[in-house]
């Protein structure tokens, strides 16, 4: 475990007087408070409004965190260790990492402003000493559970370059996150892995967005933690009320505290010291001590007293931080207050709220700091400026090398080997492809590693998954096959296997694809992460998913089966939006194959992309419907053409007045289709789409090229429709949303119909459900005659 071995009373060298660590956290946790609360303030009342909104920030949330934060970065964590930080607490952070001098004066003074620090931590905005994206409540908190078990599988497998101790993986939480469901999703898959090495602090301020948190939702936060398997420490008093417990009236001033309601607490939190007086006088003041507790002190001092909660007294933190000695998941429940050290400490409408200018004018004296010196490092504090800088410049955090070369590229196979067969499912294709990966020694293949939420052989994992197995801390044999029961799938667990099996939630694979797709950033192991599920199960965990994506987490997502083509399971098992969520989504590339021999041509790209400086994901859907696959050789040529998002399988000839543009498995309706209209329309083309993200997004860079002076910039849709007569008529079919490919009309201004689904599915077979919803050749053929008619 990585940590300071000094006592907090330790001297620290530096000019003047000498001061104690402890001196010098205590300065620093005022300063952090200090700099996070006037960033939000600059940021609103001194930054002009040019458009009249609300920057907005969060002064009080950063407050609850102050002494946690304060405690960890400076004292605690070590080079590495990888923090998940609550997304309100983003300027505690910022404040933290200027003062080790590894963020910028001007990213703070432009907080919330372009090119400023991010109103909450983001890896791809603040740069790289933010380890974790965070934001969407609750995911940045399980993030760190499957970044734990990333972090195992490189160093079980020897893939990581790092031999000193495995670093630890912390979350500091809001007590609100913990209604977010995914939080319990992923508690229960860590236990299932057995996680090591995971810590959550959970700043129990008891206050969310609305209102006070309900005491009764905390109740048995303890016993669900340890019945998980974690060791549990709760940090509810600080030294000045464990000394009070011990005088006379202690026991009963601390049931009081005990069974005091929270909306009450936080009422009198805001009250003060008169509050307190007042109500414990009502309360207490029979009980013999009470009167000598209440009039030995002001009401500062009794403020101070009855508001020292062990999440913010730095000896309580440090105790409990440097007790723990074992490897074993251990969570936090820190009593703080919301506001803390700020004049809405308490009250339940603090959340989003900021303080005045006259109220901020009042907390910068009482800092000490100048008018002009609210950014100064050490400005009115009490230690000396090089005591605190030869403290800052020791601690281990400070240690942790910035921005480290990136993990060693794998190399990829130029092309991936097509397997064989007149007719086949690109979902079946997937799965043999994998296969003959899975039989080849070298890198690449060990480099590759899947996951899915309990659909490995539905997906067509299974032979995957019996040539490289299961992996798991500990080895595990296969029980059926131990007992010679015959089963297709071995099951077979152990440290060298390369699958990663989940329970049925999607969250937790998107969350666990995210910790794969940054395991060379985080732990210098570079990974080829395969993630398959349900295509319509996307929408499930799709927050998860555009988190994984806006912290550039690189992976690839097989979707299948997809659409109406899984007929008899009907609407609930069938997509019909993912299409589109494939085109919008930023930081991923969406492809939808119609044949094997393009899904060997994008795999192999997917599995460079993702490795890519400027790549990203990579999203296949497909599809369990077996169709005619094409006897050809794909050339150079043709391989490119399918990774840039599109080919005509039939060119349009000279003067073509219609053409057919399809997506994915319904090739099979358009080829017929178009072999129904060559007798009318002998030059006809049929354009296969492969990738509609791409030729959509090559479209709209070529056309903001050519707006800033590059008249040459040509992308590959204008490439691909110019073969097309201006007066020709287009139809586009996919099985899902018709608006994916409706936009391809716009390209050379084509007059286009289009076919696809806009409903909930229902049971049937295919030829059945693409009749009644437009997808079968008949329909093709009648939108063609249509798009004739009506233009």
């Amino acid at each position: 475990m990585s940590g300071i071995a000094q006592s907090p009373g330790a001297a620290v060298g530096g000019d003047g007087p000498g001061a104690s660590r402890l001196d010098c956290l205590c300065a620093l946790e005022r300063k952090v408070l200090w700099l996070s609360s006037w960033m939000i303030h600059a940021a609103n009342h001194l930054r002009p409004a040019r458009d009249g909104l609300k920057v907005g920030g969060h002064q009080a949330s950063c407050a609850s965190l102050a002494t946690l934060m304060t405690a960890l970065y400076f004292d605690v964590l070590g080079p590495a260790d990888r923090v998940a930080v609550k997304p309100h607490a983003g300027p505690v952070l910022h404040a933290i990492l200027y003062l080790l001098g590894r963020r910028p004066r001007a990213a703070l003074e432009r907080f919330r402003g372009l090119g400023g620090a991010q109103a909450y931590p983001s890896r791809t905005k603040d740069g790289g000493e933010v380890d974790f994206s965070t934001g969407s409540v609750g995911l940045g908190v399980a993030m760190t559970i499957f970044a734990s078990l990333v972090r195992d599988y490189a160093r079980l497998k020897g893939l990581s370059p790092d031999d000193g101790p495995p670093g630890r993986m912390v979350a500091l939480a809001g007590d609100a996150e913990l209604d977010e469901g995914n939080v319990f999703e992923a508690l229960l898959e860590g236990w299932k892995h057995d996680v090591r090495d995971v810590w959550w602090v959970i700043d129990y301020n008891r206050q969310s967005l609305d209102s006070v948190v309900e005491d009764r939702l905390f109740a048995r936060i303890d016993g669900l933690f340890r019945s998980m398997g974690w060791d549990v420490r709760t940090l509810k008093y600080g030294r000045l009320l464990r000394g009070a417990f011990e005088r006379p009236g202690g026991e009963a001033l601390r049931r009081w505290i005990d069974n005091c309601p929270n909306s009450l607490y936080s009422a009198l939190v805001y009250r003060g010291g008169a509050g307190w007086r007042e109500r414990l006088r009502r309360d207490l003041g029979s009980t013999r001590g009470i009167a000598e507790l209440l009039d030995g002190r002001d009401d500062d001092a009794l403020h101070a007293l009855m508001t020292n909660l062990g999440g913010h007294d730095m000896e309580t933190v440090l105790e409990a931080f440097r007790g723990v000695a074992s490897d074993a998941p251990t969570c936090f429940i820190a009593y703080t207050i919301k506001g803390k050290g700020l004049p809405f400490a308490g009250h339940k409408d603090n959340h989003a709220g900021l303080m005045s200018p006259e109220q901020m004018d009042a907390f910068r004296r009482s800092q000490g700091i100048a008018p002009g010196e609210e950014y100064e490092p050490f400005a009115g504090l009490d230690v000396p400026p090089g005591t605190l800088r030869a403290f800052l410049d020791s601690v281990p955090f400070a240690a942790r090398t910035r921005g480290g070369p990136p993990a060693a590229t794998v190399a990829v196979p130029a092309a991936l080997e097509a397997p064989e067969g007149a007719r086949m499912s690109t979902q079946e294709g997937f799965g043999r492809i994998l296969s003959e990966v899975a039989r080849a020694p070298g890198e690449f293949a060990g480099r590759v590693v899947t996951a899915s939420p309990d659909v490995t052989v539905s997906t067509n994992l299974g032979p995957w998954v019996n040539r490289r197995g299961v992996f798991g801390r500990s080895r595990r044999a296969d029980a059926f096959r131990e007992e010679a029961v015959a089963t297709a799938q071995k099951w077979e667990v152990s440290p060298a296997g390369q699958h990663i099996e989940l329970g049925i939630a999607e969250n937790n694979l998107f969350l666990l694809l995210a910790a794969l797709g940054l395991s060379g950033d985080l732990f210098g192991a570079r990974l080829l992460p395969v993630g398959t599920l349900y295509d319509p199960f996307i929408s499930r965990g799709l927050d998860a998913l555009n988190y994984a994506c806006y912290q550039d987490a690189r992976f690839v997502l097989v979707g299948t089966p997809s659409g109406l083509s899984l007929a008899p399971e009907g609407g609930a098992h069938q997509s019909v939006i993912t299409p589109l969520i494939g085109i919008g989504q930023p930081g991923m590339t969406a492809f939808e194959p119609a044949f094997v021999d393009e899904l060997a041509t994008i795999l192999a790209w997917a599995f460079r992309h993702i490795q890519e400086p400027g790549g990203g994901s990579a999203y296949l859907r497909l599809s369990t419907r077996p169709i005619a696959q094409p006897a050809r050789e794909l050339s150079d040529a043709d391989r490119d053409a399918i990774v840039h998002g599109g080919y005509w399988l039939v060119p349009p000839g000279p003067g073509a007045g219609l053409a057919i543009a399809c997506a994915g498995v319904v090739a099979a309706e358009a080829i017929e289709a178009h072999a129904r209209i060559l007798e009318d329309d002998p030059g006809a083309g049929l354009l296969i789409v492969t990738s509609g993200g791409r030729l959509h997004a090559g479209w709209r860079a070529a056309s903001r090229a050519r707006a800033g002076g590059d008249a040459a910039a040509r992308s590959h849709a204008e490439g691909l429709l110019s073969a097309l007569p201006p007066d020709a008529r287009l139809v586009t079919v996919l099985d899902g949303h018709p608006a994916t490919l409706s936009w391809l009309g716009a390209v050379a201004r084509h007059r286009v119909v289009s076919l696809g689904v806009e409903d909930f599915g229902q049971s049937g077979d295919i030829p059945d459900l693409y009749r009644a919803y437009g997808l079968d050749a008949d329909a093709i053929v009648a939108a063609l005659a249509r798009a004739c008619l009506e233009y």
